[in-house]
């Protein structure tokens, strides 16, 4: 395995026991700990600030699976977020309230859209991979807004959460945080053993020099897709997890801004990291809870601070806390 890495050009793995490994194991510790917070003080809104924070943590840890690791910049990756939380609203909408047959369709609707996606924009490089991803997000966006029986461009509240036969209640709140946790938790080990397969080490390898792939007889095309795949499949279930959470569904869930804040948040908390998207979408979205409580514009302070994040740390916060992977 790491002859294979070292031919590949992917840096082999730090030890766990580091200062980079101490902060992302705090902030996990402090995310377990945020209901017995809520129930101690009487804080509901720290449920819902959290939980939503865990969600999204889950869909950026979908992109930096292909983005990070696989050099694929998708610019439309919120509209697996969306088409997984249209897939619940509608099928509560005909009558389904099933947890078991929303979320896998979620996932399932989600991966097959990303399936097409990834066919026929895997064929590119560039930039041109990057409008391709974005016009197919901009194509559902609309369509989700021709949805009149769905809410159209106003969207659609949904009148109750996914029934799971008394397993789990999801009405409440404490169960649905700790679901969410658990998912995040789910997700965070998909990705570290993909990763660290020889499915990731290819994939890697593909994002290093995917000529060195080809010389050797390994054709990148169906592994990269198979990523693509799963990547999307992932976001499907955030944005089942998020139709839940807000019991709302609209198309502004997968318009490109969304994609663009999925973005920063990878790139916010090191891009190519195992951590780095937990990291980032916390720091995003506290500092923007935060800078909404004192202006009613935070982005204008926003930009600036991860204009010099992006000039000043490369390696995002998590690269704050030890040396970086790659360059």
């Amino acid at each position: 395995m790491k002859a294979a890495r070292k031919a590949f050009g992917v840096p082999l793995p730090a030890s766990w026991f580091t200062p980079r490994a101490a902060l992302p194991a705090l902030v996990l510790v402090i995310l377990g700990l945020v209901p017995v917070y809520a129930a101690a003080t009487g804080d509901p809104f720290a449920l819902t600030l959290f939980g939503r924070i865990e969600i999204l943590s889950i869909a950026a840890v979908s992109l930096n699976l292909i983005m990070g690791y696989g050099g694929m910049a998708s610019f439309g990756h919120a509209a697996y977020l969306g088409i997984g939380g249209y897939a619940v609203g509608i099928l509560w909408k005909e009558g389904i309230a099933s947890g078991f047959v929303q979320w896998p369709a979620a996932i399932a609707v989600s991966a097959l859209f990303a399936l097409v996606v990834g066919a026929l924009s895997l064929r590119t490089r560039g930039v041109y991979f990057i409008m391709i991803t974005l016009a197919f997000a901009q194509m559902v966006y609309y369509v989700a807004q021709g949805l009149d029986r769905y809410g159209g461009d106003d969207g659609m509240t949904i009148g109750g959460r996914s029934s799971f036969a008394g397993i789990v209640n999801l009405n409440n709140a404490t169960q649905l945080y700790y679901l969410c946790f658990a998912l995040l938790l789910a997700s965070l080990f998909l990705v570290w053993r993909l990763v660290n397969s020889r499915f990731g080490l290819i994939i890697q390898g593909a994002r290093s020099n995917e000529r060195r792939l080809r010389a050797i007889g390994i054709s990148p095309f169906r592994y990269k897709l198979v990523c693509f795949v799963i990547a999307g499949g992932l976001c499907g279930l955030s944005g089942a997890l998020l139709a839940n959470h807000t019991n709302f569904i609209s198309p502004a869930m997968m318009y490109w801004t969304r994609s663009g804040d999925l973005m920063v948040m990878v790139i916010l908390g090191g891009l190519g990291s195992l951590f780095g998207p937990l990291l980032g979408t916390v720091t995003y979205l506290l500092l923007e809870e935060a800078l909404s409580r004192v202006t009613e514009y935070p982005g204008l302070f926003i930009g600036p601070a991860l204009l010099l994040v992006a000039i000043f740390m490369h390696g995002g916060i998590e690269g704050l806390f030890g040396a970086r992977r790659r360059d």
